[in-house]
């Protein structure tokens, strides 16, 4: 027998060996693949699931919280004009927020986990605001206020702050405006706030109003149009 021959018979000594060796060890870990098979299936499956009852929770959540906008953004009867056929109207804006407060309060309790109950929630402290309910509007917009989307917790605390100044809370009111300033977000800029801000000191404190409404004189945008309007009539 030659040498490349006695190799060749080597090698394939090797190989039937290492695929009995294998077969011995699936044989003997039978059960922990079936398990650990099951196991991954298993897993794979609630996962498939999940993502399955997130996305129609999440439809299920903007279908309803579109019914409740089209409620809020429903026209006030005018009087010796009938309604168009099909339109909803209100009588008063009063009786619309309570309308659709119900809807926003509805989606915020079922949906509270998605960004959409979130924003359904801010709505409720909206329309409960002006139902005249400030005990759960502030309430509903302290919870907003804290929310880790920050277009919406800055749009809450706006809200809160112009609750707290109805509600003779002006300190309060003021420190929201000066967070809003220093961090301003896409839905609420600093120069909105400061608006608000200058538009109460004019009461509290008019020479701070007046150097805020300087300081946005310079805005090229509306808040500057604004700005030199009390200016002007000062």
């Amino acid at each position: 027998m030659d040498t490349q021959t006695r190799r060749a018979l080597k090698k394939q000594d090797k190989f039937i060996q290492a695929a009995h060796t294998s077969a011995d060890w699936l044989e003997e870990n039978r059960t922990r693949a079936i398990q650990a098979g099951i196991v991954l299936v298993v897993a794979l499956a609630i996962l498939i699931a999940g993502i399955v009852i997130y996305r129609q929770r999440s439809a299920a959540a903007r279908l309803a919280f579109g019914q409740a906008m089209d409620i809020y953004t429903s026209p006030l009867a005018q009087a010796g004009q009938p309604p168009q056929p099909g339109e909803t109207t209100f009588a008063t804006s009063v009786a619309r927020a309570k309308v659709a407060n119900q809807q926003f309060t509805a989606i915020a309790k079922r949906y509270g986990m998605l960004e959409t109950g979130k924003n359904a929630r801010y709505f409720a402290g909206i329309t409960s605001m002006e139902m005249g309910q400030n005990g759960p509007a502030e309430a509903d917009l302290k919870a907003v206020a804290s929310s880790h989307n920050a277009g919406v917790a800055a749009l809450a605390k706006l809200a809160l702050a112009s609750l707290y100044e109805k509600t003779g809370r002006s300190s309060q009111a003021i420190d929201l405006y000066k967070q809003l300033i220093s961090k301003p977000t896409l839905t609420v800029p600093a120069t909105a706030a400061q608006l608000q801000l200058a538009a109460l000191y004019e009461a509290v404190n008019p020479a701070e109003a007046h150097r805020i409404y300087l300081q946005l004189k310079s805005d090229k945008g509306a808040a500057g149009e604004i700005a030199a309007q009390k200016l002007g009539q000062n």
